[in-house]
């Protein structure tokens, strides 16, 4: 028997959108990324809908996600210490809301979409 894919053992869109709403309302208290959500969001529950669809496809659950990741954010001229930051308050998230082992594959996840972004970013401010 196949082993469920993460998203089922999360707990689905449900447990989803709990981190999500958690997590999210922790980043807009943050000092240097809470600015940046503030001046670049402005329709909270579609940007909650569009991360969750891009969890869920992360995760192995239904998605209707169609990517633009990158588009998105390379004009917000992120800086390394925003993705360390972002990552470290993902991974307090991640480790209150689940357990270990889920925890540390979203925690995975997120640390190789973070090198990801982090190369397009700077490959984008070097062809500035």
């Amino acid at each position: 028997m196949a082993e469920a894919s993460l998203y089922e053992r999360l707990g689905g869109s449900a447990k989803l959108d709990l981190l999500l709403r958690n997590f999210y309302a922790s980043l807009a208290e943050h000092p240097d990324l809470g600015p940046i959500f503030a001046q670049h969001v402005d329709d909270w529950p579609s940007h909650l809908f569009t991360v969750r669809e891009f969890w869920a496809m992360q995760t192995g659950g239904p998605s209707i996600y169609r990517g633009g990741m990158a588009a998105r954010h390379v004009p917000l001229r992120l800086q390394p210490q925003h993705f360390d930051q972002w990552l470290a308050q993902w991974e307090t998230s991640c480790r209150a809301h689940f357990e270990e082992r889920e925890a540390g594959e979203l925690i995975e996840i997120a640390h190789k979409i973070g090198d990801r972004l982090r190369q397009i970013v700077r490959t984008a401010e070097e062809r500035r």
